[in-house]
């Protein structure tokens, strides 16, 4: 009874923060609302205020805006006008921030390419988004290299190489960047005051439901809105702050959650180029972090992590990400101390957010969009309609695929692909001729307690073949595709599998060998190790003889699903795995299963991927 009474009294303290995001509204099309803008304001109000900590550097407000005006007007030099595509292909660094400013300001559309992507993947996004100019890191510089003969970016002219540690020369199929700024122009660019709401400020790539990476467009207004609500309503972030951020900044979580919500209090971020769970304890204090960006997976090694002495008495008060799991909520908060956690939902893609305001635990929170539950057959990866033609809402204790209604206040922005950004349109849900977002994803309200009335919810699984690794969203066509390419696959079937105590699914694939042909399983390591990121390398590989398909010819997941990697259930087939630290594919003897079923390879696999 006194916990409830409590309970009662704290909620009605978070009112102050829940009315303002409740209430927020979009910026207008034609207002100067966008990430520059917003960076600009707070140069005027903490220009001498460290912005940028980063491998030892500091840079305050006034410096990382010079820094971004001296790249904007070269890059108004080079031709790039408003609305013009650039891509940045860099990892996180100081760089990385200002070439995104830069852009910004400049009204260009920064093409954001995950750094991890080689080959195929990589050719498609650059070539997809048609851009006129690449800005690219040093440390990538091979990476990019591979692909040349393959881009429609040729001319060196073109392409900015920007220095990292300087072990390597210029090449000569690029243009060094940094010798080629002139340092004198440190004023703000007058391009900027026509930057608008409704402009495209960022591709985000996202591998969606199906099929080659897709671009997301992120207006300025989304960006906008998103940074403050999640500052004010999540972290309840000032400028005397400073966020820990060792997420990629190439996508919206890394982006929005951090730098923009950074920018949009004057407060200070520090950069990581990777996670180290081993060292990011000491890092925080080090650096006296008051707040930080999660995803599940993070948590996870932190988790599992020997206690060390940083841990204790540290200064993180607020963390906000997405992905933390029911079963790992409890510990880590009461381990760490961390006083909040706000839990966040939303697409990249997507018509709204859900935010944990209120502080609640396990929820991803609630939302002031128009959101529905529905009657979703999972097995037939299929929408239950009734006899109209029209969608049935769940019952509240059943988890159902989400939906957002499509309205001004929750705008659809779909990808660069129109015919892409239709397949994610519900239409004749509720009602004929209305049309909501599909999330993929199966959603299921939650009793919290008292909330102010306000519906909460928890995230429950993704739906159909998608499946979530490392924080990424795995395309199983994709990467189907992919292997497919090798000679030593006839076909492949590509699924995710649960694996005890990971968040997520891992990457398994089935696949029938060519006739007559014996499978080389150093090149076919090989192959998937050059071919796919490592977040879409399958863990698992199973060789069958044959590979069950429907009546119209498409391959069945569901009972290679259940079976899994499971040794007493796969029927003779053989089945390989890919051990920690190793790119190479050796059978799945009983000994190494049982360490998979057991607490003890949770180490290292969670290891394994945190020090990639």
């Amino acid at each position: 009874m006194l916990n409830n009474v409590k309970e009662f009294f704290r909620v009605l303290g978070e009112i102050k923060y829940i009315l303002p995001t409740l209430r927020y509204k979009f910026p207008e099309p034609d207002d100067t609302a966008s990430l520059a803008n917003n960076f600009e304001v707070m140069v005027e109000e903490h220009g001498e205020k460290n912005f940028i900590v980063f491998e030892g550097e500091e840079l305050s407000y006034n410096q990382a805006n010079e820094a971004a005006n001296i790249l904007a007007s070269f890059l108004v030099k080079e031709g790039v006008a408003h609305q013009d595509r650039v891509v940045l292909f860099m990892q996180n660094r100081s760089d990385y921030v200002i070439s995104l400013l830069a852009l910004n300001k400049v009204g260009a559309i920064g093409v954001l390419i995950n750094n991890s992507l080689t080959g195929d993947p990589l050719i498609h996004c650059i070539n997809s988004s048609d851009s006129k100019k690449c800005i690219i890191g040093e440390e990538l510089t091979e990476v990019f290299k591979d692909v040349m003969s393959d881009i429609n970016i040729k001319d060196s002219k073109d392409i900015y190489w920007c220095e990292d540690n300087k072990t390597i020369e210029t090449p000569d199929w690029a243009t060094n960047l940094k010798s080629s700024l002139d340092q004198s122009k440190i004023q703000n660019i007058k391009e900027t005051e026509k930057v608008t709401a409704k402009d495209t400020a960022f591709y985000i790539f996202t591998s969606g439901t199906t099929g080659v990476p897709k671009a997301a467009i992120f207006p300025n207004s989304k960006i906008v809105a998103a940074s403050v609500n999640i500052t004010h309503g999540g972290y309840r972030m000032t400028h005397e702050d400073r966020l820990y951020n060792c997420l990629p900044l190439y996508h919206s979580t890394g982006l929005m959650l951090g730098l923009a919500a950074c920018i949009s209090v004057g407060a200070s971020i520090f950069i990581k180029r990777k996670f180290s769970a081993s060292s990011f304890w000491a890092e925080v204090q080090e650096h006296q972090t008051t707040t930080f960006i999660y995803v599940g997976e993070l948590c996870r090694y932190l988790s599992l992590q020997e206690a060390c002495p940083e841990e204790r008495n540290n200064p993180i008060r607020a963390m906000v990400g997405n992905g933390l799991r029911p079963d790992l909520w409890d510990c880590f908060r009461d381990r760490f101390e961390v006083e909040r956690i706000c839990e966040i939902y939303g697409a990249s893609e997507g018509a709204c957010m859900f935010m944990n305001i209120l502080n609640k635990d396990k929820t991803i929170g609630m939302t002031n969009a128009d959101v529905v539950l529905l009657e979703y057959d999972v097995a037939s990866d299929e929408l239950k309609r009734n006899s109209d033609g029209l969608c049935e809402k769940i019952t509240d204790e059943m988890p159902g695929l989400l939906a957002v209604k499509i309205s001004p206040d929750s705008p659809y922005n779909g990808y660069t692909d129109k015919k892409e950004s239709d397949k994610k349109i519900l239409r004749d849900v509720l009602e004929k001729g209305d049309a909501w977002f599909n999330s993929g994803d199966l959603i299921k309200k939650m009793d919290v307690g008292f909330s102010l009335g306000q519906a909460h919810y928890q995230f429950v699984d993704r739906i159909g073949d998608t499946f979530r690794w490392k924080s990424e969203n795995v395309s199983t066509n994709e990467v189907a595709e992919i292997l497919n390419q090798s000679p030593e696959v006839n076909m492949a079937n590509v699924y995710g599998v649960k694996v005890t105590g990971c968040e997520g699914r891992a990457g398994m694939v089935t696949f029938n060998q060519t006739p007559g042909k014996e499978v080389n399983w150093a090149d076919l390591s090989s192959f998937i190790a050059e071919q796919l990121p490592s977040y879409a390398r399958p863990l698992f590989i199973r060789v069958t003889s044959k590979l069950d398909t429907t009546g119209t010819f498409k391959l069945k997941k569901n009972d290679l699903r259940e079976e899994a990697f499971h040794l007493d259930k796969v029927d003779g087939d053989t089945i390989y795995v890919k051990k920690p630290r190793s790119d190479e594919y050796v059978p799945l003897d009983n000994d190494f299963y049982e360490l998979i079923q057991s607490d003890q390879v949770l180490s290292l696999i969670h290891t394994d991927a945190a020090d990639e």
